[in-house]
């Protein structure tokens, strides 16, 4: 076995809390109509302590639904607006001259939170990107000559155009790779249309349901999440497969890849599915959970080549190409 069973006592601990935990999607519908895949993609990231990467058109209520969430959480939140003009010090911060001392002091920027909403992140210039990416990867970022902690937990929401539309940049593999997830948000039914329309009188009232710490010690409960040996080689070998698929007998996506994912997306895969399975309110991952994140973990990472683009083979028929070859135990 990986890993050893939790006890009786963290195991009712998960089943609590990962019900009060997936409550919080209730919480969020009195703002966000539909939606709930995105929702519970959300949750999951902050159980693992991950960024998260969405996209969808103008108007589908993506920047409404990050702000939602950072309500119901009870967590330091600041909202960035990149725009093709914002510099890197915009994001961390500067040294400010002050005649009175005579010395630089340090003004911080708005990266100094929990939780932050990186609105429109394509169409910021790659010196912006550039500075984001040290506080994703490393929690921190450099100031002058000095470098400075970021508060825990913290987290980037980021929101994205779809990059064909005008005035995007493409992120680079670099930076996506730091995204747990790319959960794409798209339009709602006709119902939940009609749904929105019959609120937009009625703006809901969110209250917080966790707080900083419960979140904290929710994150360690996942870790403690039971992950059996058949688990962790089903998910090495979806990741395997994206890199040798002639292997696995998946021929035709070695002309649709030009590379396969990184040990990163293993364990993305590996954190995700045991967040999903304490969502699901139970101690033990299964190949249902690896299933339910794959498309959101790999959709990202994995770089087609122009043959793709000239079947019209997507990121997401790639993933579900690997996910019917390669089966569970």
């Amino acid at each position: 076995m990986s890993q050893t069973t939790p006890s009786a006592i963290t195991i009712e601990k998960i089943r609590q809390e990962g019900s009060r935990f997936f409550s919080i999607q209730s919480e969020i519908s009195k703002i966000i109509v539909g939606q709930a895949h995105a929702i519970e993609a959300i949750l999951n990231a902050v159980l693992c302590n991950g960024h998260i990467l969405l996209e969808g058109v103008p108007g589908v209520a993506k920047t409404t639904m990050i702000k939602a969430v950072s309500k119901t959480l009870g967590l330091s939140f600041n909202r960035i607006q990149f725009t093709p003009d914002l510099l890197p010090s915009d994001l961390i911060g500067t040294m400010i001259y002050n005649p009175k001392t005579q010395e630089f002091d340090t003004k911080k920027g708005p990266i100094f939170a929990n939780f932050i909403l990186a609105d429109e992140i394509n169409r910021a210039p790659a010196k912006v990107q550039s500075a984001l990416l040290e506080a994703m990867q490393e929690q921190q970022v450099t100031i002058g000559s000095t470098t400075y902690f970021l508060d825990k937990p913290f987290l980037v929401f980021a929101t994205q155009n779809p990059i064909e539309q005008e005035g995007t940049y493409r992120l680079p593999e670099a930076q996506l790779d730091r995204f747990l997830f790319k959960v794409h948000i798209d339009y709602p039914t006709i119902l939940q249309e009609r749904e929105i329309i019959m609120r937009s009188n009625n703006s809901g009232n969110i209250q917080c349901v966790v707080t900083k710490d419960d979140i904290i010690s929710a994150q360690h409960l996942v870790q403690q999440i039971y992950v059996d040996e058949k688990i962790i080689d089903y998910i090495t070998h979806l990741v395997f497969a994206t890199r040798n698929p002639k292997q696995y007998n998946v021929e035709k996506l070695a002309s649709y890849l030009s590379y396969g994912v990184s040990p990163r997306a293993s364990l993305a895969l590996y954190n995700a599915s045991k967040a999903r399975a304490f969502l699901q309110g139970r101690y033990y991952v299964t190949p249902d959970d690896v299933k339910y994140v794959v498309p959101m973990v790999l959709r990202h990472r994995l770089t087609r080549t122009y043959e793709a683009d000239a079947d019209n083979i997507s990121t997401d028929d790639c993933v579900a190409m690997i996910l019917s070859t390669i089966r569970s135990a």
